[in-house]
């Protein structure tokens, strides 16, 4: 449920998603279109105020909930309740700062009043939701139920997307488009309190706080701040250095990009309380499961962003025709993306054994040292090559990050040589090098969104197959174990027809 609703909802927000931002760059320009996703930026850092006692509750919870034991999860639901009150008053005043003070620091050719308002406009949501809600939210994570999340908020992200398309389309104004947004959030918020009401009414809030069982949340939130600054720093140095239409480019493929991570990331929250779960029951278990999952998730985050790689510059020929403001076709942009979002799918897997071991505390100086890495590189490196600079500035601290992670997970939790992902991560490199350079010989005809979308399907079902094919016999263990798990489904469908 988790892994369908969350691709169908992406396929969805993809087809949408990809209108929309070219409206809104015919309609106000790449300086607005750069504010816009510059102010995502800002917000996406407010989630710092969950972050540690998101995760150590989520990592805490497996456990209970594995075995049972509502005791126990009711204490630490009642003590991340008192954080989230705590804090959600420090939201509320940080969108308020944003609001006044952004603004006054960035430079554009936009009203003072109108930045205001739709900061905004894009930060009260958050505010509302962190407060009443974050804590359950991560509840149904932790069971397995994050489906009913994502499904609401596909729904309500189709009706804004939707109506977007409406109002840019009959020339609304940008406000009256951001209170959309602002409106249709909230009334998911609405939902989503009726649901839990109706649902979790055995949960007590006013039980006695485990404080225990989240005591590890400040070495989680270092660990979380540092995700932050590799995720969302790129945007915030080029807003300052580079200017708001650089901001722009760098985020339309993001975009794209970012649509890719999403649909994997869904997957991954589709076995997350299964991996999660199994991990605090069955260690011998786990192992088996982890190296299947991480054989055959590392293919298709290599296998997507291949496909993407061929593609992207077509596509973006097609969809930013007739904007002159600034140059959106730019293949080394492309390939240093496509090399940053390999390199964190690959250690996805081994970072996910460190947050079910909960060794938050034990790899915050790692953490720490792949921020400075970013921020220190990025700054210097964005003087001397612009949008390249940010870029390359992440990969080297992804470079030092990933082999930390795949040596820490295999050799200090797993117990064994680190050169199990390795093998991986090499194999599905030197696939990656040899179809980019066969693509560059193939004489594509890309002339149109119908031609590039055939091609993408008919090329990417070969893909998929050239990896997933090299990833079962350089790991045939795992493929032999995944053939456990089908033959029975097989049988059963077999039966049924």
């Amino acid at each position: 449920m988790n892994i369908a609703i969350g691709i169908g909802s992406q396929i969805l927000s993809i087809a949408l998603g990809i209108i929309i931002p070219r409206l809104f760059l015919t309609n106000f320009g790449s300086e607005m279109n750069g504010f816009l996703n510059s102010i995502g930026q800002v917000f996406a850092y407010f989630s710092l105020l969950e972050a540690g006692v998101g995760a150590a509750t989520l990592q805490a919870l497996y456990g209970p909930i594995a075995n049972s034991n509502k005791k126990e999860i009711l204490g630490i639901m009642s003590a991340t309740d008192h954080y989230y009150k705590k804090t959600g008053r420090l939201y509320l005043i940080a969108v308020l700062v944003v609001a006044v003070g952004y603004p006054l620091v960035i430079s554009a050719n936009i009203p003072v009043w109108t930045m205001i308002i739709i900061i905004l406009f894009n930060g009260l949501p958050g505010v509302i939701s962190y407060y009443f809600q974050g804590k359950f939210i991560i509840l149904l994570q932790a069971e397995g139920k994050n489906y009913i999340n994502t499904a609401l908020t596909s729904i309500s992200t189709t009706i804004i997307s939707i109506a977007k398309i409406i109002m840019l389309l009959l020339g609304c104004d940008i406000i009256a488009i951001q209170f959309t947004y602002l409106l249709i959030n909230v009334l998911k918020i609405i939902v989503i309190g009726i649901y839990i009401a109706k649902n979790y009414q055995w949960i007590n809030l006013k039980e006695e706080p485990d404080y225990k069982a989240i005591g590890q949340k400040n070495a989680a939130f270092v660990n979380q701040i540092c995700d932050l600054i590799f995720r969302n720093t790129d945007t915030i140095i080029l807003t300052i250095f580079s200017g708001l239409k650089v901001v722009s480019v760098y985020t339309m493929y993001t975009l794209l990009y970012s649509m890719i991570r999403t649909a994997l990331d869904y997957v991954a929250q589709g076995f997350a309380f299964v991996m999660g779960q199994t991990f605090n029951r069955d260690r011998e278990r786990y192992i088996q499961l982890h190296d299947l999952y991480e054989t055959y998730r590392m293919a298709l985050v290599f296998a997507l962003y291949n496909i993407a790689l061929i593609f992207i510059i077509p596509f973006m020929k097609l969809y930013t025709a007739g904007i002159t403001d600034i140059n959106y076709l730019d293949y080394k942009v492309a390939v240093l993306f496509s090399i940053f979002y390999v390199m964190t799918g690959a250690r996805a897997c081994c970072s996910d054994v460190i947050n079910y071991a909960q060794h938050f505390r034990k790899t915050q100086s790692r953490c720490i040292a792949e921020a400075v890495i970013n921020l220190g590189v990025s700054i210097i490196a964005v003087k001397l090559w612009g949008i390249y600079g940010v870029l390359i500035g992440t990969i080297v601290a992804l470079m030092y990050r990933m082999n930390d992670m795949f040596i820490y997970a295999n050799v200090r939790i797993l117990q064994r040589s680190p050169w199990v992902s390795y093998k991986r991560f090499i194999s599905n490199s030197i696939i990656f090098i040899a179809i980019t350079a066969i693509s560059k010989w193939i004489p594509w005809q890309l002339n149109s969104y119908f031609s590039i979308i055939g091609y993408a399907c008919v090329s990417g079902i070969i893909i998929l197959g050239v990896y997933f094919t090299i990833a079962s016999i350089v790991d045939y263990r795992s493929f032999k174990v995944l053939k456990e798990y089908i033959q029975p489904l097989i049988g059963k469908l077999v039966k049924r027809g």
